[in-house]
């Protein structure tokens, strides 16, 4: 069994990062909203910054859970999200602004509903809980 507080704990923190990357997302039209000007360019930046932090705690949660929880919910593809996060950490220079606009795009708004799902699930008053 694992702590299911810090479990929600650091889901809370993956979801507020993709609302906040959702929220600067939103006016971005194409990737060369991201290229086209240096204040594109440093919404890119933020936006890869968050990306790595929802990375980096996607594998937490797979430490505190021992790798349970998040296998429970194959409509997110767990192991790319984490991957974005060593991708763009480790090739910062080479991060395409294509790539990027593609999963704000297609990605986070489905990842949001579903770590949204978890935290309901794993919540202690919700009486249809995982144990």
């Amino acid at each position: 069994m694992y702590d299911k507080a810090l479990a929600i704990e650091i889901l809370q923190q993956i979801l507020q990062a993709l609302r906040t990357i959702l929220q600067r997302f939103e006016p971005v039209k194409s990737s060369d909203d991201f290229t086209s000007s240096p204040a594109g360019m440093e919404k890119l930046d933020s936006i890869c910054m968050l990306l790595i932090a929802i990375g980096e705690n996607l594998k937490n949660m797979d430490k505190v859970t021992g790798g349970s929880l998040l296998p429970l919910y194959p409509q997110v593809d767990w192991k790319k999200a984490k991957g974005m996060r060593d991708l763009i950490s480790h090739h910062y220079f080479e991060v395409d602004a294509d790539v990027i606009y593609h999963v704000c795009e297609n990605y986070l708004d489905p990842m949001a509903q579903t770590i949204t799902r978890i935290i309901e699930e794993l919540s202690p008053t919700n009486p249809g809980r995982i144990n």
